[in-house]
C-alpha cells in the first residue's frame, strides 16, 4: 500500500487552510465538508476531500484555534438538558448547527461546577457560547463570565441585562392572554402555580398579574414550586381544599400535570369544576382526559434565532434579523365556564 503523499514542507503538519489552497476552496468550506453541512456542492466535496486524502490531513480542534483564535464552533452551556423548554432549544440550535456545517458542543452546569464552566468556555477551542439562562445556574454563569467571550443568552423576558445579546419568548403577554382566557369565561379570578425563575417575577408569573390587574380582579398568592411534578402535586392538593379555586394558570405543562393528579384525587372534576391552563405545549398534552388548555412556544426557534446570533457575535459581524413565532394559546377541553351554584 503506498503512503498518502504529505506537503512539501519537511516535517510540516498540514492545516486546514493547506487543504483549502489544494482544492481551491475557502476554509469555511473545507469546515463545512469536515462537518458534514448538506451546504456543499458534490463537485466541491470530493475536490477537498480529494485534498484531504493527497495531503493526510486529520481535523485537530487545537490546531484549528491556533491558526483562527477561537475555534470556528458554537458550545451551549444549560443546567438541563430533558425539561422540554430546554430540550426544544437545544433541538434548535442543532439544527441550525448542523445546516451551517458548524461544530456543536453542550456543557452541563450544576452548582459547584459555576467557575470550572467559566474556565472551560472562556478556552477558545470553545467557539462562540449559547448559554441558556432560565435559571440562577445560566445567570452565574454570565455574571462570571470574561467580558471578550462572545456569548449570546435565551433568557426570560424580565431577566436582568447582563450586556449581552439576549432573545427571549414573548411569555408575559402569552400569560396574560392565557389568564384572559380563564376571565372571559367567567371565572372571578385565577390561581397561579409558578414555576421556578432567575427574575424576581418571571414573564409567566408577570403576565398573570397584569391581566388579573387589569380586570380589578382578585390577586391570590402564587404558589412556586420546584420543576418536579411532585412539588406541583403538593400545591394542587393546597388549591383543591378551597372550594373558591375555579381557575388555575400552570407554569408549564408538567406541573399542570400535577395539579390536574391532584384535583382528581381530591374529586375535582377538570373543567366542571376547575379549568386549568398550561405552558409549553408539550407532546402529548392533546392527548390527556381532558386535552389541555395550553401555550404553543416557539422553543426551537429561539435555539435557531440564538445559534446565528452567537455565529454573528463569533464573526463580529452584525446581528442577523430574528425571526420567532409568537407564542399562541392553544384552546382545549380543560378550560370552561365555572359551574353554576
Amino acid at each position: 500500500m503506498n503512503a498518502s503523499p504529505r506537503p512539501d514542507r519537511k516535517g510540516a503538519v498540514p492545516s486546514i487552510r493547506d487543504v483549502a489552497a489544494a482544492a481551491g476552496v475557502s476554509h469555511q468550506t473545507v469546515s463545512r465538508v469536515l462537518n458534514e453541512s448538506p451546504r456543499v456542492r458534490p463537485d466541491t466535496r470530493a475536490a477537498v476531500l480529494a485534498a484531504i486524502d493527497r495531503l493526510g490531513f486529520r481535523p485537530n480542534r487545537a490546531a484549528r484555534t491556533l491558526g483562527f483564535g477561537r475555534a470556528n464552533g458554537i458550545t451551549v452551556v444549560t443546567s438541563n438538558t430533558t425539561l422540554y423548554g430546554y430540550a426544544r432549544i437545544l433541538q434548535g440550535i442543532e439544527e441550525a448547527a448542523r445546516t451551517e456545517g458548524v461544530a456543536l458542543g453542550i456543557r452541563v452546569v450544576e452548582s459547584a461546577e459555576v467557575r470550572q464552566t467559566v474556565d472551560y468556555v472562556s478556552d477558545p477551542s470553545a467557539g462562540g457560547l449559547v448559554v441558556i439562562a432560565f435559571d440562577p445556574l445560566g445567570t452565574a454563569v454570565l455574571e462570571a463570565l470574561p467580558a471578550h467571550i462572545p456569548a449570546v443568552v435565551a433568557a426570560e423576558p424580565a431577566a436582568p441585562d447582563l450586556g449581552r445579546v439576549a432573545i427571549a419568548l414573548d411569555e408575559r403577554r402569552a400569560a396574560a392572554d392565557a389568564t384572559q382566557h380563564l376571565l372571559d369565561l367567567g371565572h372571578r379570578t385565577v390561581h397561579h402555580v409558578a414555576i421556578p425563575s432567575e427574575g424576581r417575577a418571571g414573564g409567566r408569573h408577570a403576565g398573570w398579574r397584569d391581566a388579573l390587574t387589569q380586570a380589578g380582579a382578585e390577586l391570590p398568592s402564587a404558589l412556586g414550586c420546584g420543576w418536579d411534578i411532585q412539588s406541583a402535586y403538593t400545591a394542587g392538593r393546597r388549591l383543591a381544599e378551597d372550594p373558591a379555586v375555579t381557575a388555575i394558570l400552570c407554569g408549564n405543562d408538567d406541573i399542570a400535570q400535577g395539579v390536574r393528579r391532584a384535583l382528581y384525587d381530591a374529586g375535582k372534576d377538570v373543567p366542571g369544576d376547575v379549568s386549568i391552563v398550561g405552558f409549553d405545549d408539550i407532546p402529548g398534552s392533546a392527548f390527556w382526559t381532558p386535552a389541555l388548555t395550553t401555550v404553543r412556544m416557539d422553543f426551537a426557534g429561539l435555539g435557531r434565532a440564538c445559534f446565528h446570533a452567537a455565529v454573528a457575535e463569533l464573526g463580529g459581524h452584525p446581528q442577523p434579523a430574528i425571526s420567532l413565532a409568537p407564542p399562541r394559546l392553544i384552546v382545549r377541553e380543560s378550560t370552561a365556564p365555572p359551574r353554576q351554584q
